[in-house]
């Protein structure tokens, strides 16, 4: 069997891996393989355990040829996969969900405790030596307990996110296309309108999935609707907010701040947002812990090792290609 992975990953996973496979090939620099490379690396590939950074599309498929069996992606998420090119080609793919939900919910709440009680900022005038007394007036920032808190997508995330709040007393709001009984029996979580939401909430923190439908859902005219006081956090997918219009609405105080661990052109950032003090940004790290990422990486191998091994793997995204395997 000819593997490839597209970059290093955790050792559990490799390990896992290399049980099974022990003459895998993998890139072994940390970065992202240009288009060229990964068309050159994949050909007459089995498998491929991939990133969210690796586009898995057409050409690339073409390239891998027909012996490709499994695309393992090493992430929740999978709008980098173009699903019906694979599924056409009877490629299976598959993802690593829920073990990074309490990691990315975790990172979310540092994001909203970081822009609203502007910490980078008081840090880095500390370190600047401008710290000179205490003051009335320094950096003065948003309350968290007892506001509140608007969740974009009660998936497992967005329900973690909010089952969090407990602890400070929070109101919450959710907007999602399906009803969450869980989070309504208990904290009282109310369903509204992504309107309604934005104009109630304190804090907003989006965690929908990326489609057409949710491309730019926070966008100018969205973002208009939020209170001055407002904070927007972002741990889903850069292209669900558009940046462009966030340094506006940021510049023109439109909202108090803003924290994004995802962007719209990964590992670019909108220029105008690094200008400015009231938005925390970090470089999509929300499931960067050492137990997350291993879990990830080991569900990854096992993803694949089962595909190759005949067997329906674990976390299957496009079953119709295993239906029609069995026929």
């Amino acid at each position: 069997m000819k593997i490839f992975v597209t970059q290093p990953i955790p050792p559990a996973g490799l390990e896992v891996l290399r049980r099974a496979y022990p003459d895998f090939q993998m890139n072994p620099e940390e970065r992202v393989l240009a288009p060229a490379e990964l068309v050159e690396k994949v050909n007459g590939c089995d498998a491929l355990l991939t990133l969210l950074t690796d586009k898995i599309d057409d050409e690339l498929l073409d390239a891998a040829g027909p012996e490709l069996k499994v695309v393992a992606n090493m992430a929740v998420g999978f709008d980098n996969i173009d699903l019906a090119a694979a599924t056409a080609r009877g490629v299976l793919a598959t993802n690593t969900p829920g073990v990074l939900t309490d990691a990315t919910a975790d990172h979310a709440w540092a994001l909203l405790f970081a822009v609203a009680r502007r910490i980078p900022e008081s840090e880095k005038f500390l370190r600047a030596g401008k710290f000179k007394s205490w003051g009335p007036l320094l950096f003065l920032g948003g309350d968290i307990t007892s506001r509140t808190l608007g969740i974009i997508g009660a998936g497992r995330i967005g329900h973690a996110v909010a089952m969090k709040s407990r602890g400070f007393n929070m109101r919450v709001l959710y907007a999602d296309e399906v009803p969450n009984a869980k989070l309504e029996q208990e904290i009282g979580a109310c369903k509204v309108s992504v309107e309604e939401l934005l104009r109630e909430a304190d804090y907003v923190s989006v965690h929908v999935p990326l489609l057409p439908s949710t491309q730019h859902l926070i966008n100018a005219k969205s973002l208009r609707l939020m209170k001055k006081t407002a904070y927007l956090i972002n741990t889903s997918r850069g292209p669900v907010v558009d940046e462009a219009a966030l340094a506006e609405a940021l510049k023109n105080g439109v909202i108090a701040g803003a924290a994004l661990d995802v962007f719209e052109n990964e590992p670019l950032v909108h220029p105008e947002l690094l200008k400015l003090d009231n938005i925390v940004l970090t470089p999509h790290t929300a499931s960067a812990t050492i137990e997350t990422r291993s879990k990830m990486a080991t569900m990854a191998a096992e993803n694949l090792i089962a595909g190759l091994a005949g067997q329906k793997p674990p976390n299957l995204v496009n079953a119709e290609v295993w239906g029609k395997q069995r026929k």
